[in-house]
């Protein structure tokens, strides 16, 4: 049931990312909870590669070369998923600081 929960508060920060950065889409309800699907199973299976293969420049950003990451992720993630989408890396990268601001906040509201 927590996941369930998880997943749905996902797919509304990925609605709400969508609303406040201008040209990263997502067609909807049903479109934010297949891109938290893939995400999470993209997360699992190639974040950690890209995270290993790219230890040093995270080292030498001091951890802020992760967003860079994260946008690479999410963009593998918008190609497979139909109905989500960005105008450009850079509203990529802009949609994933701002997705993982609004997660931290609703972590913190929800006491996780």
């Amino acid at each position: 049931m927590d996941n369930l929960i998880s997943w749905v508060l996902r797919a509304m920060v990925i609605l709400a990312t969508a609303y406040l950065v201008p040209g990263f889409m997502v067609s909807g309800f049903t479109g934010a909870l297949v891109l938290v699907l893939v995400l999470s199973l993209l997360n699992v299976l190639v974040k950690p590669i890209l995270f290993l293969l790219t230890l040093p420049i995270n080292i030498l950003t001091l951890g802020l070369f992760t967003f860079v990451i994260n946008a690479i992720v999410l963009q593998l993630a918008m190609k497979v998923v139909p109905g989500v989408g960005s105008d450009s890396f850079k509203t990529t990268l802009i949609a994933t600081l701002v997705m993982s601001l609004l997660s931290m906040a609703v972590g913190r509201m929800i006491g996780k």
